[in-house]
């Protein structure tokens, strides 16, 4: 029973530092416990420091993604269609992890750095079959189109958080852009 207890603590920690540092990034550990309802004692048993609380939470937003990514690659669809998919996917994601794209040390850690660099190449994969299908121009290069689209989701993710666009907007605008703009 105490193991499932440290569980809910742990996962109440994570989710209430995604949820206030995608508000505010330079919030305190204290106003993270005490959103979680635990000690400060209690979140630094689990988190010993901020650095390794947002190691968590990149590996939590990596997991997240590979989860809603995962079911899209393994269908036999076209690249466009599968691009949609993922672009449909991932979006929504972003209340909840858009912070972490500016928190530059997490992106140093080995397996955080490791893990997004399969999920860029799983990417760069789709968007050379999208290449090949005539869906985006053959003369882009690859790595061009792979931060395109890394930096349209971002985009999407600020639009949400700041209200401007709704989710299906910025999906709408986010493929709008990216096949319009980078078309054969």
């Amino acid at each position: 029973m105490k193991h499932k207890h440290r569980k809910t603590a742990q996962q109440a920690i994570l989710d209430a530092a995604a949820e206030i540092f995608s508000h505010n990034p330079g919030a305190s550990l204290q106003e993270i416990a005490d959103r979680a309802g635990v000690g400060r004692a209690t979140l630094y048993r689990y988190f010993p420091t901020r650095e390794k609380l947002m190691r968590e939470l990149a590996l939590e937003a990596l997991r997240q993604t590979d989860e809603v990514t995962a079911p899209i690659r393994d269908q036999a669809a076209t690249a466009k269609a599968t691009l949609e998919a993922v672009v449909a996917a991932v979006i929504p994601l972003g209340d909840r992890f858009h912070f972490l794209s500016s928190e530059w040390a997490v992106g140093q850690d080995p397996e955080v750095a490791s893990i997004y660099a399969r999920q860029l190449r799983e990417l760069a994969e789709t968007v050379e079959r999208a290449k090949a299908e005539g869906a985006i121009a053959s003369d882009i290069p690859t790595r061009w189109v792979v931060s395109t689209i890394d930096m349209l989701i971002y985009a999407a993710w600020t639009s949400v958080r700041d209200g401007e666009t709704t989710q299906r907007d910025a999906i709408n605008l986010t493929l709008r852009t990216l096949f319009a703009g980078l078309a054969p």
